[in-house]
């Protein structure tokens, strides 16, 4: 653990602050705007050096098994062109020359030592853990080949059991399948190095002579700083002097900003958008709420459970399986007074007892999946999420910026008598024309969209948590929200109450237009729905699975939009780190949840989720976080997932069947089972079938590329 002061102990790189304006002008506290734009999808990155701490994989980074690949492929071409067996197999004779007979043997070697360690070493692992699986199972298949090919090359015994080229065939594709598999695998550091990005590398402390910047590391509680706009919190503190607009999107998840001024709370990685501020340290390092999320993500990503995959299940029974065959067929034929009998067929079963098929009956489905679903714009960063989703019983999603769009959307107006409608929209589309809120843009596209004239506005006044104020047609015009109407002391006329109320309990923001000491109408600025959430969670709910949503905002908003989506459940005014235990509350209730998520705060509950799915205009951490990353805004590429991961199921448990049954049947027939009939597997016919098993599997897999995942067409 850390000492309280000291810094994240991740890198610190500052993410550039997002371009914001008058965010809170209006004073519409109940409008989100865009949480993010242009986050990157992929974060690959850490690939070529990602280390796996438990299972097969412990220690081994996908450069490694990628390295040795390649240059075991490069040893196994002459290999398998110079032997004996291989040459005869196919009827060729490969050319003669001085120690041609020795590159089989030398290169072999060399493969074994160099593209066999890493399979030696973690079946030795597996062996003193007692948990025999695929690296055992390789591991024994390639140390009989390799030490009866040696005895076979050196003429002793008298015996023909030349396996140097499946020797080099083995450990070549099982370290391609391993490869494949690693680069299926997600990284959960990624997530904390997200997070700590949030925060910048240094801070203006003010002094009794003026200010000093410091690193963040300095920083105790009760320092003064001084935050600029545009600059993002080194600490959790609380505002003494100045009043800015604060974007917390990346802490909150709801992308409005907020007014803070002396005595408010801030918090480290939100962004002062408009002004500068002065700020007490309250909290620093490990004490801040940024922290505690980098805290929930890391536990949250320890407490998932890392099913073993189906591959080292099945391999444990092959391994089982073949050392009983292996002692039975030794014992069985030196009993019947044939011992060069009863090593062949032994070796012969102890070789074929590790198909290539079963090295690559996952990695290829999973490799295919990706690929299939990228092109429909999902990202798989985890290959434990893709075999989870088949079994999920409810998505949650988070509201702002995944079901709706997490932009303001003018939705309706109302003008009293003797205003327009038309007429109170282009004048307050007027008023908003230079102004660059989220809110005045939803108002002057509304008024554009609808064709109407905006007559031209001068002497724009921003008027900081209460609205804005110009001059339109020689008429002082402002547009704003209650902090407004109550300067003014103004009171709305009773048939425009009803409309405005109406609004407000359905969770809008209110915006009146006010000439004067008049009160002309006013407007109501929702966050839009997505058209596409309505298939999304028709066709989820077809397909047997519930839809719960999870949100920061008011209860009122969050049943309004449920209702309009037809959604089974709903948690709402849900406090950052309560996301995280609303995915735990469904998984106490034996449910099986996929988290659909884009803010800072959905990256525990992401975690924790059996698979957690990050929408692609969300942050970095969000994304980091998730097993899946849909790489545009559409909620119905979740469908995608659902019906890959069922058709990818399917396909595993077919390959799986295939390679392990293929060793079911021959196995015994290597072991002589038939011998009395006349029917006996030579070491060579059955080092062929074992290589056409893997042509089987790689067939099958293909069949995947059929599935339709085109998120348009959703059931």
């Amino acid at each position: 653990m850390r000492e309280p002061n000291k810094p994240l102990g991740l890198p610190l790189t500052p993410l550039a602050p997002k371009a914001t304006a008058e965010h809170a002008e209006h004073g519409a506290p109940d409008v989100p705007v865009p949480a993010a734009t242009g986050a990157s999808v992929g974060h690959d990155t850490h690939d070529d050096h990602m280390v796996h701490t438990q299972g097969q994989h412990a220690g081994h980074s996908t450069a490694m098994f990628k390295n040795r690949f390649w240059l075991t492929l490069a040893l196994a071409v002459p290999v398998v062109y110079f032997s004996p067996m291989f040459a005869h197999l196919l009827g060729y004779m490969p050319p003669e020359f001085p120690g041609t007979a020795w590159i089989p043997p030398v290169l072999g070697t060399a493969i074994f030592v160099y593209g066999g360690m890493p399979f030696l070493m973690g079946g030795l692992k597996e062996m003193k853990a007692r948990q025999p699986g695929m690296m055992l199972l390789i591991g024994m298949a390639i140390s009989v080949a390799f030490v009866a090919s040696w005895v076979t090359s050196l003429g002793i015994g008298g015996f023909d059991l030349d396996f140097w080229w499946e020797l080099a065939l083995l450990v070549a594709i099982m370290l391609l399948g391993h490869w494949i598999e690693m680069r299926a695998l997600g990284s959960a550091q990624g997530a904390l190095d997200a997070l700590a990005a949030l925060l910048p590398d240094v801070a203006e402390r003010i002094t009794d002579v003026g200010t000093e910047t410091v690193s963040v590391a300095e920083l105790r509680a009760g320092d003064l700083v001084l935050v600029r706009s545009g600059a993002r919190m080194p600490a959790d503190g609380t505002v003494t002097d100045g009043t800015a607009e604060f974007d917390e999107s990346m802490i909150t998840g709801e992308s409005k900003t907020l007014t803070r001024s002396a005595g408010d709370p801030v918090v480290a990685g939100t962004v002062a958008t408009d002004n500068t501020v002065r700020v007490r340290v309250t909290a620093v390092g490990d004490d801040t709420a940024l922290a505690g999320i980098q805290r929930l993500v890391a536990e949250a990503q320890a407490s998932s459970s890392r099913a073993q995959a189906l591959a080292d299940r099945a391999a444990a029974f092959l391994f089982f399986f073949a050392a009983a065959a292996g002692i039975i067929t030794f014992i069985t034929w030196t009993l019947l007074g044939s011992v060069p009998d009863a090593v062949t067929r032994t070796v012969t079963v102890l070789v074929i007892a590790c198909p290539h098929a079963l090295g690559l009956a996952i990695p290829v489905v999973i490799a295919i999946s990706t690929e299939q679903a990228a092109r429909a714009g999902v990202l798989i960063k985890n290959r434990m999420a893709l075999e989870r989703m088949r079994t999920i019983d409810v998505v949650l999603f988070d509201k702002t910026g995944t079901l709706t769009k997490g932009e303001p959307e003018l939705k309706d107006a109302s003008a009293v008598e003797g205003t327009s409608r038309d007429e109170l929209l282009a004048l307050a589309a007027a008023v908003e024309s230079d102004s660059e809120h989220p809110v005045a843009q939803a108002i002057v596209r509304a008024a554009q969209h609808q064709g109407l004239r905006i007559p031209r506005a001068t002497g724009f006044t921003s008027m900081t948590g209460r609205g804005v104020r110009a001059t339109v047609e020689g008429r002082t015009l402002a547009v704003g929200g209650p902090a407004l109407l109550r300067e003014s002391g103004t009171t709305e006329p009773a048939k425009l109450a009803v409309s405005t109320r109406g609004w407000m309990d359905r969770g809008a923001s209110v915006l009146h237009v006010i000439d004067g000491d008049r009160i002309l109408g006013a407007v109501s600025v929702e966050d839009a729905v997505r058209d596409e959430s309505r298939q999304a969670v028709a066709a989820l709910q077809s397909r047997g699975i519930r839809v719960a949503m999870v949100t920061g905002d008011a209860r009122q908003v969050a049943q309004s939009v449920a209702a309009e989506l037809d959604i089974d459940e709903v948690f709402a005014e849900v406090l950052p780190a309560d996301k995280d235990k609303k995915v735990a509350e469904l998984q106490a209730r034996g449910l099986k949840v996929a988290m659909v998520g884009d803010g800072v705060n959905d990256s525990p509950a992401l975690a924790r989720a059996e698979v957690g799915i990050a929408i692609g205009a969300g942050t970095d951490v969000a994304m980091e976080s998730a097993g899946v990353v849909l790489a545009g805004n559409d909620p119905r590429a979740v469908l995608s997932m659902v019906d890959l991961s069922r058709a990818s199921y399917r396909k595993m448990w077919q390959n799986l069947v295939w390679a392990t049954g293929y060793n079911v049947l021959a196995v015994p027939l290597a072991a002589g089972v038939l011998a009395f009939a006349g029917v006996v597997l030579s070491p060579a016919a059955g080092a062929v079938l074992m290589s056409a098993s893997t042509i089987v599997v790689a067939l099958n897999a293909q069949l995947l590329r059929r599935v339709k995942l085109n998120p348009s067409r959703v059931r």
